[in-house]
């Protein structure tokens, strides 16, 4: 199976940025430790801060699932849902940080009612977890 981890912005900051939220942990170190567990999957990752370049590499087609951290886009971006609702592979929604207990805008996903599931609030294990959910 071919698992795409797609992240938006700011999510290349991870392991420096507000590590009392996101952990000390870069998702380069972070890819690594998914790809031994899921040897008999192959593991693309993608991250942009740019919403358009989410939307075309989520419309490469290249992959059997998806796991999608949207980051800022959310909570706005009715063009990245819109682009997941069309689809029709597994999709799981992760977020890193438990998004209802930040502030008040980050408490809404317009994208997560066109995925399969959301995992919110497990650090980076939610990535894994996700896959997990996906076998």
């Amino acid at each position: 199976m071919k698992v795409l981890i797609l992240n938006g912005p700011n999510l290349n900051l991870l392991g420096s940025r507000e590590p009392e939220i996101y952990g000390n942990i870069s998702m380069e170190n972070y890819l690594v430790t998914l790809k031994s567990e899921f040897h008999s999957h192959e593991i693309l990752y993608y991250q942009s801060n740019i919403e358009g370049e989410l939307i075309n590499r989520l419309q490469e087609d290249d992959f059997d699932a998806v796991v999608i951290n949207p980051g800022a886009f959310t909570h706005y971006s009715y063009a990245i849902a819109d682009c997941l609702k069309n689809i029709r592979k597994p999709k799981v929604e992760v977020h890193i940080s438990n998004i209802y207990k930040r502030e008040e805008f980050r408490q809404k996903s317009v994208t997560a009612a066109n995925t399969d599931a959301v995992l919110s609030g497990f650090g980076m294990d939610g990535y894994r977890l996700a896959i997990l959910s996906l076998k």
